[in-house]
């Protein structure tokens, strides 16, 4: 049970790293690729609770401080701009997709945005991030089965995850 608790906290991490360190501090420990997907969605459960509050408390913050006023009118405008690209008003596929290409955080926004409550919101937030946990764990899991070396795995991993998402939306730009 411990084992499974510090995967977990490693998969509570907000940023991207905590995948592949978690997914290989499982799989060391014996924990299988399933069991690691529970763990991940219920930290994306924790996030839903932990971020949500922030995500109200900043809105309503926002209508009282001209600084977080300002950032806010930013922050809109440029959702509005990104999501412009999509259509007037993206259905939750492409929700879905927002969160599996950015983070659940932006998707939830972004479902926030159009109008999603909490629960429909996180769903579409948490299926979009679940796609892309899979998607970092089967290659993490290939990737370390390959090399056998859980550090340069993770290195490797972590650098793929910053530098291709750059990198395609630069060739979008050239050849769309």
């Amino acid at each position: 049970m411990t084992h499974m608790w510090e995967v977990f906290m490693l998969f509570t991490i907000p940023v991207g790293g905590g995948i592949p360190a978690g997914v290989i501090l499982g799989d060391g420990y014996g924990i299988n690729p399933a069991t690691m997907a529970v763990l991940y969605f219920f930290s994306d459960i924790v996030l839903a609770i932990v971020f949500e509050p922030i995500m109200r408390g900043f809105a309503l913050l926002s209508r009282h401080s001209t600084f977080l006023k300002h950032f806010s009118e930013a922050l809109k405008k440029s959702t509005a701009r990104t999501m412009s690209n999509y259509g007037a008003k993206p259905g939750p596929f492409l929700l879905i997709m927002i969160a599996f290409g950015v983070d659940p955080m932006t998707g939830r926004a972004a479902a926030l945005a159009n109008g999603h409550g909490f629960i429909t919101g996180w769903a579409i937030a948490i299926t979009g991030d679940m796609i892309f946990f899979a998607l970092i764990m089967a290659s993490t899991l290939w990737l370390n089965n390959y090399l056998g070396d859980g550090t340069w795995t993770a290195v490797i991993i972590m650098t793929l995850m910053i530098v291709v998402p750059p990198l395609i939306r630069l060739i979008r730009r050239r050849f769309v």
